[in-house]
């Protein structure tokens, strides 16, 4: 990859991670309240249209509270590993499994947010 190329570009996520005590009203609120479209019914996630993104509510059992994570995608995970770890940035795969064979890797950025890295190898 050289220098000029782009490494990153924003995702097409956005995981809003909820507690279970808050998953009904963030469900309601976008549903209900601002009328976006759903796209699906089925937990442990409801997926709704957010503009040119998909927004995702994802019930977590073993949250306290919200935490926002987002997507970014690279056309080379192995590049961008190096490019963020040469800058410091923190690797925080253990947050949550990936499947099997996936192209990507989790870090924290600024403000504790957690970022999916994750190999661009179509439009999604």
């Amino acid at each position: 990859m050289t220098d000029n190329q782009k490494l990153f570009e924003g995702g097409r996520n956005i995981a809003l991670k909820l507690p279970t005590h808050e998953f009904d009203d963030g469900v309601r609120f976008y549903r209900d309240v601002l009328r976006l479209k759903q796209l699906n019914d089925h937990l442990p996630s409801i997926v709704f249209e957010y503009g040119a993104n998909l927004l995702w509510l994802d019930r977590v059992d073993t949250m306290s509270q919200a935490e926002l994570w987002l997507e970014l995608r690279t056309p080379d995970t192995a590049a961008a590993a190096e490019h963020l770890d040469r800058h410091g940035v923190a690797r925080c795969d253990a947050v949550e499994a990936l499947p099997e064979g996936f192209d990507g890797f989790w870090i924290s950025g600024p403000g504790n947010i957690i970022h999916l890295v994750h190999g661009k190898k179509e439009d999604l």
